[in-house]
């Protein structure tokens, strides 16, 4: 992250919606696990929500616009292998469920339903429309409904079995409920997701209103259904189309026999003609949908080639960003692996209102999305074994981050390891150790593309995005310091985490400072830390001077330095260059990542001092030079310790047992 760089509501037997025709008939029926549709609902009194004022979790009781804080007392993140796994629904209930709907709402309109596991949510949620495929259920987020609904306003389409409501007119209702509620809320984003037929009806709405802040996600869009269709053309039922299909296709057999149970044959052929002209009406379209959406892809669809659907509405949608998830099979949504939410939080794609504020839309990661990210990042912190100092208020060295202030705002600055490999270990080491969370102020390559090109896609930094990184700009540095934040800067930027042959450990700051006065104005401590370790688990062969000096790698860096944002580029001296490129490393048997974090540097009495430049740069080069002292301390004392290399850590384990921490130098 440098400057590169979810309370269930009592099911009732009878619960009303409403009838889509008019969107404000009502209709009494006998839906199970569903509420009152969502213009009947009251918004309930007291609804709590979630901050990350002063980089801790926060409940926030928001009651008539009086907001009440309250910090957690415990650390929900301190042992993310006690973290239990959440246990969604199966699909054996969610086909049973479906079976329930179709023999209960078999007659009536299309009509919009609230299901009960949505609970309560903040008055400024955003709302969420979720537009089922050819099925009509509405049940499609069925695993997915708890969450969602802690964040959004859910309303899901049901259309009934016996509905003949043609594609066009799907389309008009869903239209007018949009007008209905951009008209009530105009400056709240208004989400459609969207699968199969579902997605054609979003991208249609999108087209016939432009006006309207629309947020699309769709996942595998297209015709997933053709192979049924041309069977069923011939006059073949869906269990004989089950049987030309693969053999791991067993979720689309439970899918096909449920829609062969409940749909009378022509009823199904009817659905899947109306789906055939949908996706040639949502094609004719496109050209006109200038919205903000979000295609997610599975890589094992076995039914359609959805990565190749979805990479031409890549191109195709300019405001479009795309997410792969290579394990996942057709119905993506019903996967147990998949997280709706954390996609949506991953992708930047949460906001409250006409513009993504990344500090104030930010949600923290939930303990299991947090365990998830710790499982795979836990081999780094399993081989470098990280040593973190920090420093009393009295001056005094500890193992540990017990010198951390704990309320902010808190500004940490310090030097870039080579690729920032330290990152992984100093963000889950502060969640776990002291319940803060690190806002790392980093590249706009993370965010975004001035093209496209070579670069890696913008899913390889959905993690970083999803724990707190924000890009890198003044108005988002202001933001993170107002709101209390812990927030995490590296001034050397590209420069430092690619630097050279040589040039480890070597600080590339810009020449005027860039952080003081606006820490000052807050009254943030500011904390300078240095890490030491990069050379001890690989050494630095084919770095950017090297790769300079062959043309065809020449043309590949000026490529990738091209897709990206400059920055710094009225900046003198080395730090100025910008230059992208991928450094040639070769791996050593590990060794150990070292962190020190200096005596907090107090500004909140010195604000009117350090409006003068010259006393603001005095302090900058001060912080500078206790991260250079910092890092020679590391490098002096790390010789000291004894378990610096892995195979002595690991007979220190084998001994005292895998989960003991490894002692280290004396202090």
């Amino acid at each position: 992250m440098a400057a590169t760089g979810p309370s269930l509501f009592v099911a009732s037997t009878l619960v009303t919606s409403m009838a889509g025709n008019s969107g404000r008939n009502r209709c009494l029926s006998s839906f199970r696990a569903m509420a009152v549709s969502a213009d009947q609902k009251s918004s309930p009194a007291t609804v709590s929500t979630r901050s990350t004022e002063n980089g801790r979790w926060l409940e926030e009781k928001n009651r008539k616009g009086r907001k009440e804080e309250e910090e957690l007392t415990s650390n929900i993140y301190s042992n993310p292998q006690e973290i239990t796994d959440e246990k969604g629904k199966t699909l054996r209930e969610y086909f049973q469920e479906c079976k329930d709907l179709m023999i209960q709402s078999k007659a009536g309109p299309p009509r919009w339903f609230t299901p009960l596991e949505c609970g309560s949510h903040a008055p400024d949620s955003p709302l969420l429309l979720f537009l089922p495929g050819i099925d009509g259920m509405g049940l499609g987020l069925f695993k997915h409904h708890h969450k969602l609904g802690k964040i959004f306003e859910i309303w899901c389409l049901h259309i009934p079995v016996s509905d003949k409501t043609s594609f066009t007119d799907l389309v008009k209702l869903v239209e007018r409920t949009v007008r209905s509620e951009y008209k009530r809320s105009p400056d709240r984003p208004i989400y459609i997701v969207g699968e199969s037929l579902g997605a054609c009806i979003a991208l249609d709405v999108a087209a016939r209103n432009p006006d309207v802040d629309l947020v699309l996600i769709l996942a595998n869009p297209g015709d997933p259904l053709r192979m049924a269709f041309e069977n069923a053309a011939k006059g073949l039922m869906p269990h004989q189309i089950v049987g030309e299909l693969t053999q791991d296709l067993v979720a689309m057999s439970s899918y096909l026999s449920v829609l062969a149970d409940m749909l009378p044959r022509e009823t199904l052929l009817w659905k899947l003609q109306m789906l055939k002209s949908a996706s040639s009406s949502a094609n004719s379209h496109l050209h006109a949908v200038k919205n903000q959406a979000l295609l997610l892809c599975s890589g094992k669809d076995q039914l359609f080639p959805s990565e190749e659907e979805a990479q031409r509405l890549y191109h195709m949608l300019p405001k479009c960003e795309k997410r792969v998830f290579e394990e996942s099979g057709h119905f993506l949504f019903l996967e147990d692996g998949f997280d709706l939410v954390t996609a949506i939080k991953g992708a930047s794609f949460y906001r409250h209102g006409k513009y993504l504020d990344y500090v104030s839309d930010y949600i923290p990661p939930t303990p299991y999305e947090f365990k998830k990210i710790y499982e795979s990042n836990g081999w780094v912190l399993a081989v470098t074994s990280p040593v973190m100092l920090s420093t009393l208020e009295d001056g005094k060295v500890v193992r540990g981050l017990a010198g951390i202030p704990s309320e902010g705002p808190v500004l940490y600055v310090g030097y870039h390891m080579l690729l920032g490999f330290e990152l992984a270990p100093l963000v889950l080491q502060f969640l776990m150790e002291r319940n803060i969370l690190l806002r790392g102020i980093a590249h706009p390559m993370m965010f975004t593309r001035a093209k496209e090109g070579r670069m890696l896609d913008l899913g390889s930094f959905d993690t970083y995005r999803l724990m707190g990184a924000v890009p890198v700009s003044g108005s988002n540095f202001y933001k993170l310091l107002s709101s209390k934040s812990h927030a995490l800067l590296y001034p050397g930027g590209v420069r430092e985490a690619l630097h050279r042959k040589g040039e480890e450990y070597k600080l590339f700051w810009p020449e005027q400072s860039e952080f003081v006065r606006m820490a000052s104005r807050f009254g943030a401590k500011i904390v300078p830390f240095g890490v030491v370790g990069e050379d001890d688990v690989g050494e630095l062969v084919f770095d950017y001077n090297d790769q300079m000096q062959i043309p065809s790698l020449r043309t590949f860096i000026k490529e990738l330095t091209e897709e990206v944002v400059h920055l710094r580029i009225d900046a003198s001296g080395e730090v100025s260059n910008q230059d992208v490129y991928l450094p040639g490393v070769v791996p050593k048997l590990p060794g150990r990542f070292y962190y020190y974090f200096g005596k907090p540097i107090e500004t909140k009495e010195r604000k009117e001092e350090l409006r003068n430049r010259e006393r603001a740069h005095e302090v900058y080069l001060h912080v500078k030079t206790e991260v250079e002292k910092c890092i020679a301390y590391l490098k002096e004392k790390r010789e000291e310790d004894p378990y610096r290399n892995l195979m002595t850590r690991l007979v220190y384990q084998a001994m005292h047992g895998f989960k003991a921490p490894v002692p280290t130098f004396e202090l």
